[in-house]
């Protein structure tokens, strides 16, 4: 009895065990069963699309940046596609090993390690970044062969950017760089940041920087079907990349090229513009750099030589550089005091050779008075008693809003950035700068000197140009503009991209007659005669001799006891033809003294090349750059006789198509595979790479 009980007791636990067990086997197949569904109905959607998401890669399509050409189509930068070895850092156990196992495939120089750090520093570790770029064929073939051995190293087709013509024009057209982690992030916060999925290189200066949206163009895609390694099966579909637009510059490069060469070692800027439109015409900035130097990085060693260079290369003379206008400010004097009715043209000021003030003395050049002068003579002769006196008439305020509206001490509003405002004084102005109360006020025998263009005055060259073109046209102003136009890439459209016209300045045309006509006097009878003997045409100008440093009342100015630095600067403002100007030009060649001596022939030869169509001769040239120009010498040759600017060189590279002699043509804008020109010289921008 006993052991039946137990029996049914044992039976009882059994069956309810077994339940247990059923009943956990039924709520696992049910859990499964419910997730099946779940994953099968509810999220069949999303997991469908991540499943594709892993099959299907989207590689971005750089496109090609547009090229930069000047106004007679002659091309300025372009690209050209080059193999570079490149290594994903993430993806390499022993970067060093691997770098000096390729290094016994193909040559990597010790420049090319130190920028591989250098970009290992600044980018992501993820990333794929160059090791040595530009190879040859048999390189890549080379390396291709042995390319199994190398795990996150791969042969990748770029894009270069190429300056063809080298030096030339290297302050206006810029140059592009390797996007850097802080543009990249200022990229990704923009809504520009899906066109540059892919793209390593961006404008850093210039032309470059300024259009970068306009040169980049809009990037293209492809979907690629990848295999469970991740490696490329099959393209789906794609969308082409639209190559960036071509900017078509006012600028003769020509031009720009024999102002270049005028200059020889020295420093300076020069800037020629059409005052009827604004287009500037030449705009020059010695010394130059080669940005070809620069877009894949430059040493920090030539970086650090050029940065810190007395010459300072890097600095654009035309917008940065700021220098006191010395006598070439006499005509906008005289031309606010006709406005103003403070002076008649007809007035006539005794010049002693000094004007007193307050006890200081304030001396005329060369120490000699030139006797009784109306307004033209002070312009013709460069009287500096004549504006010592209009200044002090006129006061600095009312100066100061006279000139004002002519583009002094403001931005011009030119399509590149980084310009300077300069400097045109006021009371305001000198309470806002200084922060003694002693400093804050302003003294009257400070006015004196601003009337020749000395004392706090300071503008740049392009301020100058525009005012001399506002003057001779009358009151018309424009924003100067360096792209004519803008062509569309696929339709070769092309959009005309017109300088802003300001309203006009209310100048008397009989007032502005005889500013202009004392001007032509500048060239025949005045500081400019020598220079101008025997040009064909009739142009106005005036010179300038501009103090680098202050010389001290009891002193006298002699440039053979000072540093070479600290010389006076040489200027020049001229217009041409008198009757109809069609050109402008302001120059100033640093530390060069009198303004005739200088700055005065290389006018000549711009006005020459531009009114008179002619190109000075090898020989005239070399007398220039030397600071030995007088009236040109030997026979000048046609303009279209003349090679292009680095001609030589595109051919020594290369190119193709580049026209004999005439300047409408340039290489193959997109060819693939062409070696990139020369370099010419040592060059430096504002970032080390």
């Amino acid at each position: 009895m006993t052991e039946l009980k137990n029996t049914e007791l044992e039976l009882s636990r059994f069956r309810l065990r077994l339940l247990a067990a059923a009943a956990f086997v039924l709520i696992g197949f049910g859990l499964l069963t419910a997730r099946l569904v779940f994953l099968q109905v509810y999220k069949y959607e999303d997991l469908s699309t991540q499943a594709e998401n892993n099959r299907i890669s989207v590689v971005p399509i750089v496109p090609n940046r547009g090229l930069i050409v000047d106004r007679n189509g002659v091309v300025l930068a372009n690209n050209y596609s080059a193999y570079t070895i490149e290594i994903t850092p993430s993806k390499v156990e022993n970067l060093e090993a691997t770098i000096d196992e390729i290094a016994k495939i193909v040559e990597v120089t010790p420049r090319d390690r130190k920028r591989f750090r250098r970009l290992m520093d600044d980018m992501k570790s993820f990333e794929s970044l160059p090791l040595r770029t530009k190879l040859t064929d048999e390189e890549v073939a080379r390396f291709t062969a042995q390319r199994f051995r190398f795990e996150g190293v791969d042969i990748k087709a770029r894009l270069f950017r190429n300056y063809p013509l080298g030096e030339t024009g290297s302050h206006l057209l810029g140059y592009i760089g390797r996007i850097n982690q802080a543009e990249k992030e200022r990229i990704d916060d923009s809504e520009a940041a899906a066109n540059y999925r892919g793209t390593e290189y961006i404008g850093k200066l210039g032309i470059e920087q300024s259009y970068e949206t306009q040169l980049h163009g809009t990037t293209g895609f492809e979907e690629v079907e990848t295999s469970a390694s991740g490696r490329a099966v099959r393209r789906l579909r794609s969308n082409p990349a639209t190559p960036g637009d071509t900017l078509v510059l006012s600028i003769d490069i020509r031009l720009q090229a024999l102002v270049e060469r005028l200059y020889g070692d020295r420093r300076g800027a020069l800037v020629a513009m059409d005052p009827r439109s604004g287009e500037v015409l030449a705009f020059v900035s010695k010394p130059t750099f080669d940005p070809n130097l620069f877009v894949d990085g430059i040493d920090v060693e030539p970086w650090r030589e050029l940065n810190e260079s007395i010459d300072k290369p890097l600095l654009n003379r035309a917008t940065r550089g700021t220098y006191p206008p010395g006598s070439t400010f006499k005509p906008f004097m005289s031309i606010i005091a006709l406005n103003t009715g403070k002076r008649s043209a007809t007035q006539v000021i005794q010049d002693n050779a000094s004007f007193v003030f307050g006890g200081h003395t304030f001396r005329s050049h060369g120490d000699h008075g030139l006797g009784p002068v109306d307004m033209t003579r002070a312009i013709v002769k460069s009287s500096n008693v004549y504006f010592y006196s209009l200044a002090n008439e006129m006061g600095v305020d009312l100066m100061h809003d006279q000139l004002e509206p002519f583009g002094f001490g403001r931005k011009t509003g030119i399509d590149i950035e980084g310009e300077l405002t300069g400097l045109l004084p006021s009371t305001e102005w000198k309470r806002r700068a200084y922060k003694r109360p002693e400093q804050k006020r302003w003294y009257a025998g400070e006015t004196i000197s601003l009337g020749i263009g000395q004392g706090y005055n300071n503008f740049t060259m392009l301020q100058l140009a525009t005012a001399t073109a506002t003057l001779v046209s009358g009151g018309r102003r424009f924003e100067p503009r360096l792209v004519r136009e803008i062509e569309d890439v696929q339709t070769h459209e092309r959009e005309r991209v017109a300088s802003r016209e300001i309203a006009p300045l209310p100048l008397k045309p009989e007032h502005v007659k005889v500013i202009t006509n004392a001007m032509y006097g500048v060239t025949q009878e005045g500081t400019a005669r020598f220079v101008f003997a025997g040009a064909g045409y009739k142009s106005g100008g005036k010179t300038g001799t501009a103090q680098a440093v202050g010389v001290r009342q009891n002193e006298k100015y002699n440039a053979a006891k000072l540093e070479e630095h600290k010389r006076d600067h040489s200027l020049y403002i001229a217009f041409a033809p008198v009757e109809a100007p069609t050109i402008v030009v302001a120059v100033i060649v640093e530390n060069a003294g009198f303004g005739a001596a200088a700055a005065t022939p290389i006018a000549r030869r711009v006005l020459d090349y531009w009114v008179a169509g002619q190109y000075p001769s090898e020989e005239d040239i070399a007398a220039v750059s030397q600071g030995k120009g007088g009236p040109p010498t030997g026979t000048p040759r046609p303009i279209d006789s003349v090679p292009l600017p680095g001609l030589t060189l595109m051919r020594a590279a290369g190119w193709r198509g580049v026209p004999q002699a005439a300047a409408s043509a340039a290489p193959a804008a997109q060819a693939p595979r062409v070696p990139a020109a020369p370099t010419l010289a040592a060059a430096a921008v504002p970032e080390v790479q």
